[in-house]
Formats: C-alpha cells, structure tokens, sequence
C-alpha cells in the first residue's frame, strides 16, 4: 500500500511539473488513494471539512476583496511609484532598495503575481534606465515577491495558526525575524551578484521609460498599508484599541479607500465582494484540494509511515520542513500547494520531531515560498522577465545563490528560535 501511494504521489508532482491545474490533479491524486486505501468517503468529509474552515475563509477572502479594492481605486499603483520617487534619488541604493520595496509591497498586496505586475512595470524600466542590466532589474523584483510571509491574510499564516491553536499574528510574531533576517541576505547577495556580474550600470535603455509626469497622492499611496498597520498595533498592544479581527482590518481599509478616493460606495463594495469570490476561487479551492490529497495519503498509510520514519531521526525532519517544500516550490513554479500539504499532513506532528506546529510550519512556508521566488515557471518569473523582455533562467539565474542563501539564514535563525 505505501509502495503504490508513493508511485501516486510522485505521479502527481510529475503533472505539477509538467503544468497540469494543480487543483485538478489533487483532488484526482486523493480520491485515487481514498478508493485504493478503502476509505472513499473520508475524501469527501476531508473536502467539506476544508471548504468550511471559517477562520481561513474570513482572512484570506477580505483580504483579497481589500487587494481587489486597492487595484481599482489605483492605490497600489500610487504606492508603488511613490516607492520609486524615492529609490530615484539613490541610485546606488538601487538593486537592494528595489529588492525591499517590492517586498513591503508584496506585504500589503499579497499576490505574488500582482506585485510583480504593478512593482516590475514602474521598477524595471527604473533600473534599466539608471544603467542596471535588463535581467538584473527583473530578479531585483522578483527577490522581493515574498514579502506576504508577513501578511495577516496570507493563507499560511492562517492555516499555522489554526493547526497550533493561536492567533495569526502570533505566528507572523514567532517567524518575522527570520523573515527579515532572509530579506537582508538576498539584497546584499544580489547586490554582491551584480556587482561581480558588472550588470549594476553601463546598461542603455531604449525607449522603456517611466511615467515621468505621474502624480503621487501620498493618502493614496499610503492605503494599501493602512489594514496591515492596524493589525500590527493591535496585536503588540501599542494602541490596545486596534486590537482586531484581519477581516474587521480590511474593511476598515476598504471604508477609509471610500473617503479618500472619493470611489463610489457601491463600486467599492462589488470590487471587494468580487475580490471575496476570487479569493474563494483561486486560493480556497487550492486549500480544499491540499485537503483532499493529504486525506487520500493518510487513508494509504502515507503520512504514518513517513511520520514513523521521520521521528528516527528528527534533525532530517528540521533540515526536510524547509528544504521539502522549496524544492517542490522550484520544480511547480509554486509553493501554496506543497506547503499546504506538508503543513496539514506534517507540522500537526511537529512535537514529535522537538518542534513546535508553529516553527515547523513557519519553515515549510519559507521555504515553498523562497522555492517557488526562483522557480522560471511561477507565474511572477514570467511576468518580471517579460517586462525585462529576457528569458525567464536569466532570471533565476541571478536569484538563485541569494535565494538559497536566504533559505539558509532564515531556516537557521527558525530552527533556534
């Protein structure tokens, strides 16, 4: 039984390889293996049980009706050009300045693709213009694609919180150090990478050039962040009052947009209820599906038999919860998938490795989320590479030793915390 569940799951990641709808695949890969272990019917409680997880639903779905409201009052655009007024001004700031910016950003706007998209179509065309090498700009942008570690409504926040019984700012609490700590290290490896390459100026741009008469509105630009603020002056008591739900954050959020942009109520409310809907259907179901697969592996004997194996020998379990779930990040272009799985199927058991749910989940997402930062197929690659106009390996090329250097400072600083 464990041979042919292992023969599943590695077919399985060979159609992530190869592409394939990841939520079609899963579901398929754990019915399969619900059918074959003799527990069909599991499948479908794992299913109904995922689909109804309140506390994930209520963070990530206001929180992507909050991004879908930022996107249509153009606040995110305001706030990612007044980032690159001020990078303008320190050219020799540039590569690692860009590298954070486009992280704080992916804080507040927590799709990877959709930071990519507004960060990479004002940074690029700056760096570019300012001499840095075409491939060079992308992979600035792209190094910084995982600053939504430290989003309250990023679904692994909630997902680790919820499997170690405390709240989602505990979590981001336990991990934002490391998270930190892996930032300083890509900038300043990308930026040492540049510098041996010689790409960090003598580049001629041609006819790519920014918005040169684009006017910032500094209460715009500063709306993305408001939810992300109050949630973080809550949850360490500097203004007690602020104390509050992500989901109560984001409307206030949206509220606020409605005053200061003077948006239409009306038009504010569709695009966060549209925003709710896209939340569901791109994230949730991601969920539902991990779900789905990691019932069909347990019905099969798959995650006792790899539980058993790993408590032998605990300290491959710290050095696995991180590097597992890049690789497979790298290899799918991809990392919600993997770690969801890991995280559900692995980290419930994290005391039986001497770790705890909340540090062994803060690794595996750290590590899905750096793997799939320099996969050349994840969505955001393409998208910084095509704004560059270069191959996507030219991309990961670059980002590939200072990624896996953060890995390895941010895994290490998780491992003793």
């Amino acid at each position: 039984m464990t041979i042919v569940g292992s023969i599943i799951v590695i077919a399985t990641i060979i159609l992530l390889i190869m592409k394939y709808d990841a939520k079609v695949v899963l579901l398929a890969a754990g019915l399969l293996m619900g059918i074959i272990g003799g527990q069909p019917m599991e499948i479908f409680k794992a299913f109904e049980k995922s689909m109804t997880s309140a506390g994930l639903i209520s963070s990530i779905c206001s929180c992507m009706g909050f991004a879908l409201v930022m996107r249509y009052t153009s606040c995110d655009k305001h706030l990612v050009n007044f980032l690159a007024s001020i990078l303008k001004r320190v050219p020799f700031f540039l590569i690692p300045g860009v590298v954070i910016a486009t992280y704080f950003i992916n804080m507040a706007l927590p799709s990877a693709a959709g930071t990519a998209a507004a960060a990479g179509a004002v940074f690029i065309p700056l760096m570019m213009s300012s001499g840095i090498h075409p491939a060079m700009a992308a992979a600035a942008v792209k190094a910084g694609t995982y600053g939504s570690m430290l989003n309250p409504g990023l679904v692994h926040n909630a997902f680790v919180a919820k499997i170690s019984n405390v709240s989602t700012m505990d979590v981001i609490g336990f991990h934002y150090s490391a998270n930190i700590a892996s930032l300083i290290t890509a900038c300043v490896s990308l930026a040492i990478v540049a510098f041996i390459m010689k790409e960090y100026k003598g580049y001629v741009a041609k006819n790519l050039e920014i918005e040169s008469n684009f006017k910032v509105n500094v209460l715009y630009a500063i709306m993305p962040i408001i939810p992300i603020v109050i949630l973080l002056l809550g949850a360490t008591a500097i203004i007690p009052a602020f104390k509050m739900s992500v989901p109560a954050a984001m409307v206030i959020g949206a509220i606020l947009a409605i005053l200061v942009t003077r948006t239409s109520p009306k038009d504010i409310a569709n695009s966060f209820f549209d925003g709710m809907g896209e939340g569901y259907a791109k994230i949730m179901s991601i969920i539902i599906a991990a779900g789905v697969f990691v019932a069909g592996m347990t019905s099969m004997g798959l995650v006792e038999a790899f539980t058993v194996a790993m408590m032998d020998n605990p300290a491959v379990m710290k050095v696995a919860a991180a590097v597992g779930p890049f690789l497979l990040g790298f290899i799918t272009g991809s990392g919600d998938a993997a770690t969801m799985a890991f995280n559900e199927a692995i980290s419930a058991h994290a005391a039986d490795f001497g770790m705890t749910p909340v540090q062994m989940g803060s690794m595996a997402m750290l590590g899905g989320t750096l793997g799939r930062t320099i996969s050349p197929i994840a969505g955001a690659t393409i998208i910084v590479a095509g704004l560059a106009m270069v191959n996507p390996m030219e991309v990961t090329k670059r980002n590939g030793i200072p990624i896996i250097l953060a890995l390895i400072v941010g895994s290490v600083v998780l491992a003793m915390s």
